[in-house]
This record gives structure tokens, C-alpha cells and sequence, in this order.
């Protein structure tokens, strides 16, 4: 199966990545309370939540084959990645950070796990709630991996700059996506961070090593932008912490978690305890008497939790890391327009992410390439229209692909 869309979890050690990972995912990884308990990435299949289209169109059912639907939303998977703890002088291989580093080459977006309580030194060993501050946490890591970004691009950059001065500006810009393309990198992030740093048509070879940094960084706030998630929220000391990491990073995205509850209620979802739709507000008891007067307390502070910041935050930030920061859309390839469904007759079979702006021809390329080259049209049948090649797709677009190649890939 391919995945449209790779997140990368990041954070200092003993943070909750961890946690946080198996809450998404619900595999089992080691979860102890000390520094690099984790050494190899975690890799695992999260899932975004979407209202599911055949709501909208009043269906009473799909049949899903690339995801699944739970109470009329669709969960779309993603792939994660849970990268090893980074501590302050990892760009500069402290702690194996090269090597953990190396393993966000691939990621769209990176979600940044940190201890909103103050509860971890800076190099992850436990502390008293409030002992250090969240912010610093913030800005330290994300230095190390924009430092990691800048050790990629400035090496032989004296020697590679050179050959940019004396070319087109759009070869010199072809030249250095060339340079960064091992990282995931598309040549439409390399123009924006030129732009962003106002390095847009100067000479490369003139740029000091300020302007150089000031580039990485930027390339990496739109390649790789980052999600802080607010870890812990769960301990006290942690609500004065969010309120000034909020005024202090102002439109930054920063969503309060509570990784732990919802590792809780996965686990008493799994064991048939509750009923709960993981982004719900809430949750339901199946039956009380199956309940322990421990398990019953702790499911009443995980309900008072969720009743406050509406729900524990795990699905929210894999959201709004996907939707609100990626621009990512949801569209519906069918090949039976009037039953909604493809050759099998499953409904809605396939609900795919793809980039707002995607147009119908990237569309059937996704579905089959043989389908893009025998392009004719594409319906939109949710919309009752027919489009062209260059139709941008829109967020809930139910699509069938016309192709005179069509037969080829039934």
C-alpha cells in the first residue's frame, strides 16, 4: 500500500513520544522512564479521521478497502515515524542524533513531542514538574533539526556555489533542489524558502553563512513544518506552561495532549470495555460492573480531561498536522457512477489524501498510471459535472476517471 503522507514524532527523551506513538498506532513499543529507552525508529500506521463522503450523500454504508469507516467517519492511514530521543548537540551526532535525524528524510511533516509539565531536564532525565521549561524544549530541538537541514545543504557548498553564480537563476534553483531531494524536498519548497529568506535571484556564492542558515531554516519550516504537541497536559504544572508557550509562539500550531489517556482508552477499547471513536469528546461505558473501582476513577479523570480540552488531543494533532498544516484533501476514485463503487460493487472503496490543488489527471495517475494516459475526462459525480484534466479536485470530490485505457486496468 502506498501512503501519501509520512509524519515524523520528534522530541527530546522521555517526553512521550512513545506513548504517543502507541496511542496512534497501537503497537506495543518500550515505554520506560529514562533516556534513549528508544534507539531504532518505531514505524507504524496512524490513522487522520474525516467525515466519510456517503454521510454526506445519505448512503447508509460504505465499504472501505484502503481505510476504514467507524460511526460515519473515515480513518485514513498514514505512515509514522517515532525518530529516537534528540537531545541538545544531536546535528552534531550527540547521542546517535545523525543517525536518528537521518530517519526524517522522508517525512511531510514532523509532530514535536514535548513535556509541557516541566518535568524532564535537558537531557531527558526526570525532574519535578515545573523543573525546566517547556519553551526552551521547544526551541532547542527544533535548532538541532534545522542545524541538521543546514549541515546538508553547506556541505561543498563553496565549490557547488560557484557553479550556481554562473548559470540561469532557474538552473541555480534546479542545481540546489538537486542538493536537498534526498530530503523529500519538492523544487516548489526550494523557490518559497528562497523567497521566504529574500535570497531570490542574488548570487549563491555571495551568500554568507547567515543567509545560507537563514535559507535551511526556512526550507525547513515549509518542507518539514512542525507541530508542538503538548504533552503531559494530564499533570498540573503543565496548564501555566501552555498558556505562556502559546503567547510566546503566537500562531504557531499547538495542540494540549494527553498521550497516556489515550494509550488508556485504546487499550480499554480493544479490550471491549468502552465504546469510543478515537477524536471523540467522549467515550462510553460498556458495563460498569466489569470495572475495578481504580479502573472506574481513572476513567472518570480521563473523562474530566477530555471534557476540557475536548478529547485527550492524540487525533487532533495527527489532524492538524495533516489537513490544516499540509493542506491535505480527501477525494473518492469510483469506476461505477451510478452505485458509487467499483468493479466489485464496494462502495467507496478508497479514500485518498491528496495535496488541495491536486488536479483530476494527478488524480487518475495516483489510481493507475495507464488510466492518466489514456485520460479523457473525469466526472465529478457528487458534483454533477464533468471536468477536464486541469480540474483542481475538491476536499469530498466522488471522482470516476473516463480513460479510452480504462479496460487495461480492470
Amino acid at each position: 500500500m502506498r501512503y501519501s503522507v509520512v509524519v515524523g514524532v520528534i522530541g527530546k527523551t522521555n517526553v512521550g513520544k512513545s506513548t504517543f506513538f502507541s496511542a496512534a498506532t497501537l503497537l506495543d513499543v518500550k515505554i520506560e522512564n529514562r533516556p534513549f529507552v528508544t534507539t531504532e525508529p518505531n514505524v507504524g500506521i496512524a490513522y487522520v479521521r474525516k467525515r466519510c463522503v456517503h454521510v454526506d450523500l445519505g448512503l447508509p454504508t460504505c465499504n472501505p478497502r484502503n481505510s476504514t469507516c467507524v460511526n460515519g467517519y473515515r480513518f485514513i492511514p498514514v505512515k509514522l515515524y517515532d525518530v529516537p530521543g534528540l537531545i541538545k548537540g544531536a546535528h552534531r551526532g550527540r547521542g546517535l542524533g545523525n543517525k536518528f535525524l537521518d530517519e526524517l528524510r522522508q517525512a511531510d511533516v514532523l509532530l514535536h513531542v514535548v513535556d509541557m509539565s516541566g518535568g524532564t531536564d535537558e537531557e531527558g532525565n526526570p525532574v519535578r514538574p515545573g523543573y525546566y521549561d517547556p519553551l526552551e524544549e521547544i526551541y532547542t530541538i527544533e535548532e538541532e533539526v534545522d542545524e541538521w537541514f543546514y549541515s546538508i545543504i553547506a556541505k561543498d557548498w563553496e565549490k557547488l556555489s560557484r557553479g550556481l553564480d554562473v548559470v540561469p537563476w532557474d538552473e541555480a534553483v534546479n542545481r540546489i533542489h538537486r542538493r536537498v531531494a534526498g530530503l523529500s524536498i519538492r523544487r516548489e519548497h526550494v523557490v518559497e524558502a528562497l523567497r521566504a529568506a529574500k535570497l531570490e535571484g542574488t548570487k549563491p556564492g555571495s551568500w554568507r553563512e547567515e543567509e545560507l542558515k537563514l535559507f535551511a531554516k526556512k526550507l525547513r519550516e515549509v518542507a518539514k513544518p512542525i507541530v508542538i504537541i503538548a504533552n503531559k497536559m494530564d499533570i498540573p504544572e503543565a496548564e501555566d506552561n501552555l498558556r505562556r508557550v502559546m503567547r510566546s509562539l503566537g500562531g504557531r500550531v499547538v495542540v494540549p495532549t494527553s498521550s497516556l489517556y489515550e494509550l488508556a482508552l485504546r487499550k480499554a477499547l480493544k479490550s471491549s470495555l468502552i465504546k469510543y471513536v478515537p477524536g471523540d469528546p467522549n467515550f462510553e461505558i460498556v458495563d460498569p460492573s466489569k470495572l475495578t473501582e481504580k479502573q472506574k476513577q481513572a476513567l472518570d479523570r480521563i473523562r474530566e480531561f477530555m471534557r476540557k480540552y475536548v478529547g485527550t488531543g492524540v487525533q487532533k494533532a495527527l489532524n492538524a498536522a495533516v489537513f490544516d498544516v499540509l493542506g491535505m484533501i480527501v477525494v473518492y476514485p469510483v469506476e461505477n457512477p451510478t452505485k458509487l463503487s467499483d468493479k466489485d460493487g464496494n462502495v467507496l472503496p478508497d479514500a485518498y489524501l491528496v495535496k488541495s490543488g491536486t488536479t483530476a489527471l494527478e488524480v487518475a495517475e495516483l489510481v493507475h498510471t495507464e488510466l492518466a494516459k489514456g485520460f479523457i475526462a473525469a466526472q465529478v459525480v457528487n458534483r454533477n459535472k464533468r471536468v477536464g484534466a486541469d480540474y483542481r479536485v475538491q476536499d469530498g470530490d466522488v471522482i470516476r476517471i473516463i480513460s479510452a485505457l480504462a479496460r487495461a486496468v480492470s
